[in-house]
């Protein structure tokens, strides 16, 4: 892609709706531009609930967007989550006319297209076929088919689908709104896009995007999706806990999760308490930091074990040579990576959305809230399967290299034709030459 073209990603989460602008700059990093955040009101664990309220925070995400960029934004990338969020695998195959050519990128675009024809239960649609190994005249385990003679081409899908009224609504707040979607993408895929290194997707890692409302879940092995999944659970939870356990207000419980939540309880002080205010003509309430941790480390197991639970009916626990990334605004938890290592047994680390982010203009989007959204805007330059990317831009390639032949063709042929015109043209002087006779 040209390091002059621009790309807008939305986030419409459960807490925040973010816009971000980005472009790629000409060290080939992405530099973000521009970013408008606005509270979310009108969302509820990942699905649109409140189609005017959602409507208004993302005109005002992208009003600050476009101010702090000064680029006037019309075509978004669009991030969708929530429990409605299904995949199954399905197999899918073509029968090729041209038995003695080669298979082409146009034949795997075909098999790939044709997933999106499949039948779907009533009131849901699908939003991904991710291809996982394809199959050439029996012959199994073939990551690239392209260049391989063939009559028979198959392969697996990985198939996402999403409730169609949920994508509706999605739309529906984009359209009015003033803007355009251009693509649809399951929010853990671009998270993952956002916070994970060639290596760990190679070797085998599952990415944990864990937000206000959901937590979404991405397990990539070979450098290939293999299995996703949306939790209806997230920060939300841990915070009306806090609310119920403490008696405190909503707001006030967030600030305490925020400031002094802690994932494991042992790693607090035994007699450290915080004061609040309270209420109109009531004195100020203490809150010990070890009781609050206690209420964040029961949830939070809960919500990591459901985490473990998914991992291994995935299939790939034991292929997870990268362990666990947790990402999303829960990974700022203290603790939580930790937490996640002693459940599931696999190594863990917070993923940072700074793989592709230009190291000298890492600002504030470089905290794990914000991954989705720089995932959105990667999506613009980068391909979610590194085939796709790969068959990208080998087309290009032989598109310039087929244009430029075609220059050089039309500038050889008038030259030619001037050759050899002017060699007719000597012949027939010659030949009515007034010295010769007929």
């Amino acid at each position: 892609m040209g390091k002059d073209k621009i790309i807008v990603g939305l986030d419409i989460g459960t807490t925040k709706i973010c816009a971000l602008v980005g472009r790629n700059n000409e060290q080939g990093m992405f530099e973000v531009l521009g970013m408008g955040v606005a509270a979310s009101e009108g969302v509820v664990r990942g699905m649109i609930t409140n189609i005017d309220k959602t409507v208004l925070a993302i005109t005002k995400a992208i009003k600050q967007a476009e101010h702090t960029s000064n680029i006037d934004i019309n075509v978004v990338n669009v991030g969708i989550a929530g429990r409605h969020i299904k995949s199954t695998l399905h197999r899918g195959s073509i029968t090729r006319e041209a038995v003695d050519e080669e298979i082409t990128v146009a034949d795997v675009a075909r098999l790939t297209n044709d997933m999106y024809r499949i039948v779907t239960p009533p009131g849901s649609a699908i939003i991904h076929a991710m291809p996982q190994h394809y199959t050439v005249d029996y012959e199994e385990g073939i990551k690239d088919p392209v260049g391989m003679s063939g009559v028979r081409l198959e392969a697996d899908f990985h198939i996402i689908t999403a409730k169609t009224s949920a994508i509706n609504n999605v739309y529906k707040c984009i359209t009015r709104a003033g803007l355009q979607v251009d693509r649809l993408i399951l929010e853990p895929l671009s998270s993952g896009l956002a916070v994970l290194s060639d290596e760990e997707r190679e070797a085998g890692v599952c990415v944990v995007d864990i937000g206000g409302g959901t937590m979404d879940m991405a397990i990539f092995h070979d450098a290939i999706i293999r299995h996703t999944a949306v939790i209806p659970f997230g920060g939300n939870v841990i915070t009306a806990d806090i609310k119920q356990g403490c008696m405190v207000m909503e707001s006030q419980a967030e600030q305490l999760k925020i400031k002094f939540g802690k994932a494991i309880a042992e790693e607090t002080v035994i007699n450290e308490l915080v004061t609040i205010p309270g209420l109109r003509n009531r004195p100020a309430k203490e809150v010990s930091v070890r009781n609050l941790a206690c209420i964040i480390e029961a949830r939070m197991e809960e919500i990591v074990a459901l985490a473990h639970v998914e991992i291994i009916a995935s299939g790939f626990k034991h292929k997870l040579a990268a362990g666990i990334v947790v990402t999303g605004g829960g990974a700022q938890l203290q603790g939580i990576a930790r937490l996640f290592e002693d459940i599931t047994g696999l190594d863990t680390r917070i993923g940072y959305p700074t793989e592709h982010l230009d190291p000298n203009k890492q600002d504030e989007v470089q905290r794990p809230t914000y991954a989705t959204g720089v995932g959105l805007v990667l999506v613009g330059f980068k391909a979610l399967d590194y085939r796709e990317e790969y068959y990208r831009t080998s087309q290009n390639t032989a598109h310039t290299t087929a244009k430029q032949g075609n220059k050089q063709g039309e500038k050889r042929t008038p030259d030619l034709f001037r050759r050899i015109l002017n060699k007719t043209k000597g012949l027939l002087m010659d030949d009515y030459d007034g010295s010769k006779e007929y």
